[in-house]
């Protein structure tokens, strides 16, 4: 019984993240602009074309469905000349931990989010984090754990949406969230969307000191959304920062104005 539903699992994760077929995507950044603008320990947000992609954004109610994370150039064993280095680490629902091109998320809008601050040493580790992981696979024998993704119109509470990617069997849901970024970000203490408590302080003379204590979040309730939004990340928009010149576009007249 256990192959069947290994099996099945696979039919089942190769059909959810299958291409949707009549959608339009633009790419914002050019794979020229992400090599050139990417650094080791950047998070590349993605506007995934998936048939998990959208009940993904509407739990999550994001444009992100998808999350990676830039490794470099050096991280990963030199490929042949005529192929492109492998420099992001994801974490996918069929293959489980790989490493890919920039290519394969050229064509999809994308967002960079850097961790600001992030020290030297605590990047290295953050990569090495992930591409450590690369290889392990994700157990897909809970079918009807991924079965439930097939119907993302179902009504769903807002304040359960981010519990509902939590539940199931585990490896299936950490493989469509960001728990191996969360995890890789955590095992150097750098926060993400930590919850934030205050604790009052037992001071007479003081009656309004109180002081803030971080406590991080599980990491299977993270989703792509979460670093957009995260203060301890900044978005980077290569356009916006190779000094855009909206007098500098060459724009071609409409049918209207000839």
């Amino acid at each position: 019984m256990g192959r069947v539903t290994q099996f099945a699992g696979n039919l089942l994760a190769g059909y959810l993240t299958a291409p949707l077929k009549k959608t339009t995507h633009i790419a914002t950044i050019s794979q020229e602009m992400l090599n050139a603008t990417l650094q080791p320990g950047d998070v590349l947000l993605v506007d995934g074309n998936t048939r998990l992609s959208v009940p993904i954004k509407y739990l999550t109610q994001s444009t992100w469905s998808h999350a990676a994370i830039y490794v470099g150039q050096d991280a990963l064993p030199a490929r042949e000349s005529w192929q492109m280095p492998l420099v992001l680490v994801e974490a996918d629902l069929k293959d489980g931990v790989r490493a890919i091109t920039l290519a394969h998320y050229a064509h999809l809008n994308t967002r960079i989010c850097r961790p600001v601050g992030l020290e030297e040493h605590d990047r290295k580790r953050v990569v090495d984090f992930v591409v450590n992981r690369i290889g392990h696979h994700y157990d897909l024998k809970n079918v009807f754990d991924l079965a439930r993704y097939l119907f993302p119109l179902a009504p769903v509470p807002t304040r359960l949406r981010r519990r509902l990617l939590a539940l199931g069997s585990g490896d299936p849901t950490r493989a469509i969230c960001s728990t191996l970024i969360a995890q890789a970000f955590h095992s150097v203490s750098y926060p993400i969307l930590p919850e934030i408590k205050r604790e009052w302080l037992d001071d007479p003379e003081c009656a309004e000191c109180y002081a803030e204590t971080y406590h991080i979040r599980h990491h299977s309730l993270f989703t792509p959304r979460d670093f957009d939004i995260s203060p301890f990340f900044d978005i980077i928009k290569p356009t916006v920062r190779n000094g855009f010149n909206y007098r500098a576009i060459a724009w071609k007249e409409s049918h209207e104005d000839s």
